[in-house]
């Protein structure tokens, strides 16, 4: 087994009174490049993640250290506190903050709006205090709207899920008589309707014998592609939509797994096409996203072979990878930025930290839910 439990020291470490700060110099924040929307929207997903996941613990299984309940919970409050910050009167989100607090210029961006809607879903699901729920479920009945703008997949996999999330949930939420209640109800079936047939539209239109894909590059992030339509699926049950998941899915591990079996991500020094495949640069984010649709694949098929390839996922951070090198540090929570052919880049930003301990949490949680005949890494 790999080191566990994980921290969260360089998590806190990186987040001061506004938020969770973009960059560091090896593990040490730089406070000039200030802070993006994307990263806090990805934090507060972590934190409520593994808040559910302690909270279900038993004393002392998962950590040594006291008092992390209270930690996670004051992590969550600064995240939700930046989110609402940024939100603008049409719904949107500012992503680029400098860190003297003052906007940077920039582009809407249809990435960090699914982030920060798939984020405010998970808040209103699995945090059960209402006083926080409120601030989430506020953003997302305003920023919902203005997913309709959205022009990239990537952006409309993000909606995608956060709506069917709501939607799964929605009978169990305890206040099925709420406004929110009624939202979801009323309002979010013709969201996931439209994502959907924007996705599986734009599958048919570019997959072909050798190539089932979404897009004619398979660029970044490609795991919130299948991801978001398992997570369709459970509410619309189309089969096309089923079918769609599992088969780019399947040749998403195809693309990020070499020979021997090892996780090998797409590099973003000239990405995937169907005539070249670049090794280098490797970020944690693939890694981290194709975890999670393997672990949604396993909760929508049941087959053991998602199993193994988010075991390989974790093992990945911890050294299964091209250059035998550990990426992660888990007495600090912290992780490298990068693979490259000269080793990781050492600087321990937002983005790979995150990656990391998402991982970890997909791994515990599907860990759980998995058959207890069933063993994750068993070959």
């Amino acid at each position: 087994m790999y080191p566990f439990p994980v921290s969260f020291r360089h998590l806190e470490r990186m987040t001061d009174g506004t938020g969770l700060l973009e960059h560091c110099l090896g593990r040490i924040p730089r406070r000039k490049e200030g802070y993006t929307t994307d990263d806090n929207a990805r934090a507060l997903w972590v934190c409520v993640e593994w808040f559910e996941l302690v909270s279900a613990a038993e004393q002392g299984e998962l950590f040594k250290e006291g008092l992390v309940k209270e930690k996670l919970l004051d992590l969550i409050d600064r995240y939700l506190a930046f989110l609402l910050w940024v939100q603008r009167d049409d719904g949107s989100f500012h992503n680029n903050i400098g860190y003297n607090r003052t906007p940077e210029p920039e582009e809407p961006s249809d990435d960090c709006l699914g982030r920060t809607l798939w984020a405010c879903a998970v808040a209103s699901v699995k945090l059960s205090d209402a006083e926080r729920r409120i601030a989430a479920e506020e953003m997302f009945v305003k920023g919902i709207e203005q997913s309709k703008t959205m022009k990239f997949p990537r952006g409309w996999a993000y909606a995608l899920a956060a709506c069917s999330l709501l939607l799964q949930n929605a009978e169990d939420s305890g206040r099925p008589t709420g406004r929110f209640y009624r939202f979801i109800r009323n309002f979010l079936p013709d969201y996931v309707t439209l994502f959907e047939s924007k996705l599986v539209s734009l599958y048919q239109k570019n997959a072909g014998s050798d190539w089932s894909w979404f897009e004619p590059v398979m660029t970044y992030g490609n795991g919130v592609l299948p991801w978001s339509l398992f997570h369709a699926n459970k509410v619309t049950e189309r089969q096309d939509t089923l079918e769609i998941a599992k088969e780019s899915l399947h040749f998403l591990i195809e693309k990020m797994t070499d020979d021997q079996g090892v996780i090998r991500p797409i590099g973003n020094r000239g990405w995937c096409t169907q005539k070249n495949r670049s090794d280098w640069d490797q970020q944690p984010l693939e890694v981290m996203k194709l975890a999670l649709a393997s672990a949604e694949g396993y909760l929508a098929l049941g087959e053991p072979s998602y199993l193994q390839v988010l075991e390989k996922c974790r093992g990945w951070f911890h050294g299964e990878n091209d250059l035998h090198i550990s990426l992660a540090n888990p007495e600090e929570g912290s992780c490298c930025d990068g693979l490259t052919p000269e080793g990781p880049n050492l600087n321990q930003g937002a983005e790979s930290t995150l990656s990391y301990l998402l991982t970890e949490a997909i791994y515990r949680n599907i860990e759980l839910e998995a058959d207890s005949h069933v063993c994750i890494g068993e070959q």
